[in-house]
């Protein structure tokens, strides 16, 4: 499906990893070695494929287009490299993440160095649109993991909260992406508004989907429950935590008040109640409504091929294994 999606833009994502992959190189030997193992660990390109998309439905893939989507896969990055030493992650898509086969400070330097590279391209656009969208990316991406902290240490649990965090960890990706690739293309404001909500509404599917796998067994490089081991509450627990009577979920919910960190019985008991009365359909049910606003909220006048292409990017999104 993913194939699919990248069909109208095949051209353009091969220059762009190309132009991508050429900015993990270094003439210091250990800055080299730590690039290349990172470089090798990137993703699917799924924001650097919602800018090529956009901008091609607005009909100008250009040299800034390029720029920002590098720009925005190192800030994505280097954020990454940044989570994994603040939740203490030894893995990341399955392998060794950077910091347990270095040190937690060469992971937060190397974030650091793609920090600034994602500056570099964006500050070579000399677009002060493009550079402003960028910082408050950053500005996002930092008060989302604060907003998650602070939920841990409060216990403030529901969905309201859950959403302001996803918007800011997560769907401040997307849509910065479809914001820029607008911009990149020279669209008016209305139209990129309208890629604004497409890209927030994109955006709240994927983390939702993303939280959801933490409830099955699955080979996303993460065991089922991790997520909770680390204090981190999702829609489908808080659904039955908000919802639920039954009897077990009292010891837990008394766990959170005081911010403490859930055992693997814990865990174990409230992945079995959003299971069973309804957390996770619940999800479901959100992901579904935001795929609908995502769409509908789509220009009207792009052109057949790029619409089906985005729509399909949302619906990858939804229905994606891992």
């Amino acid at each position: 499906m993913l194939n699919t999606i990248k069909t109208p833009v095949e051209k353009e994502m091969l220059a762009f990893e190309n132009f991508f992959t050429s900015q993990f190189k270094s003439d210091i030997p250990m800055l080299n070695s730590v690039l290349g193992y990172v470089g090798g660990s990137i993703g699917k390109f799924m924001r650097p494929l919602l800018v090529m998309l956009v901008a091609k439905s607005l009909g100008n893939v250009n040299s800034k287009t390029y720029s920002v989507a590098a720009a925005l896969e190192m800030l994505h990055t280097a954020s990454l490299l940044h989570d994994d030493v603040v939740d203490d992650s030894d893995k990341r898509r399955g392998k060794p993440s950077l910091n347990a086969v270095y040190s937690n400070s060469i992971a937060v330097l190397a974030g650091d160095y793609l920090f600034s590279q994602a500056l570099n391209n964006v500050a070579v656009t000399s677009d002060h649109r493009l550079m402003l969208e960028l910082s408050v990316l950053g500005k996002a991406l930092s008060r989302g993991e604060m907003m998650q902290i602070e939920l841990q240490r409060t216990g403030n649990y529901n969905e309201e909260n859950y959403l302001k965090v996803i918007k800011g960890k997560t769907a401040s990706l997307f849509v910065c992406s479809a914001v820029c690739a607008a911009y990149s293309a020279g669209a008016d404001d209305d139209v990129v508004e309208r890629f604004r909500k497409f890209g927030e509404y994109a955006g709240i599917c994927f983390q939702i989907k993303d939280d959801i796998f933490d409830y099955f067994s699955n080979d996303v490089g993460k065991p089922t429950g991790k997520d909770m081991l680390e204090g981190k509450i999702t829609i489908p627990a808080i659904y039955v935590l908000e919802k639920s009577n039954n009897p077990l979920l009292e010891p837990i919910r008394e766990k959170l008040s005081k911010a403490e960190y859930l055992d693997e019985k814990d865990i174990e008991i409230l992945i079995g109640i959003s299971l069973e009365e309804g957390g996770v359909e619940y999800a479901g049910s959100m992901i579904e409504k935001y795929r609908s606003l995502a769409i509908e909220a789509l220009p009207d006048d792009i052109p057949g091929e790029l619409r089906s292409a985005l729509a399909e990017y949302v619906d990858y999104i939804v229905n994606r294994e891992k």
